[in-house]
């Protein structure tokens, strides 16, 4: 990633609140509004997760984020989830730019652990190129079709 962007992992409790609320207002964003799709963007979740922020370097406006979840007894993966960009900063890699830190992390805090998530449906082949394979059909969440995926332990991720 060059300079122009940089990035932070946080728990939840340290973000600051300008940092949550930014955070969810990209959320909402891309996920409510353009993608006009209303449900419960804030689900509850996000106390048990770490968060990047992935921010312009000179301006600090959020480009995008990223939520990564601890593997469960209940489910040994981890999971990834909300990987956003703000539409004014689409076409520059930075989707790829946390995917990769997602995964980095997840490999880091667990080497162990696969890592699972639920992927909008059209974007099958860019998550395929992060070494994730479907494990399920097609179903619809929130009326947009997704398809559940997991990625092996033992993959790297791509340079």
């Amino acid at each position: 990633m060059n300079s122009r962007f940089s990035g932070h992992w946080a728990t939840f409790d340290a973000l600051s609140a300008m940092d949550l609320y930014k955070l969810l207002k990209l959320r909402v964003d891309v996920f409510v509004v353009e993608q006009n799709c209303p449900y419960p963007e804030i689900d509850g979740q996000d106390p048990r997760a770490w968060h990047f922020l992935l921010r312009e370097t000179d301006t600090g406006e959020l480009a995008g984020c990223i939520r990564i979840f601890e593997p469960e007894a209940s489910c040994p993966l981890a999971r990834i989830g909300r990987v956003a960009t703000d539409g004014r900063y689409r076409g520059l890699g930075l989707g790829r730019h946390l995917m990769r830190e997602g995964i980095a992390k997840v490999q880091d805090l667990w080497p162990a652990a696969g890592i699972a998530l639920s992927a909008q449906a059209y974007l099958l082949t860019f998550y395929r190129g992060f070494g994730f394979e479907p494990v399920s059909g097609e179903y619809l969440e929130d009326g947009i079709p997704h398809v559940d995926m997991v990625r092996d332990s033992a993959r790297r991720p791509p340079a």
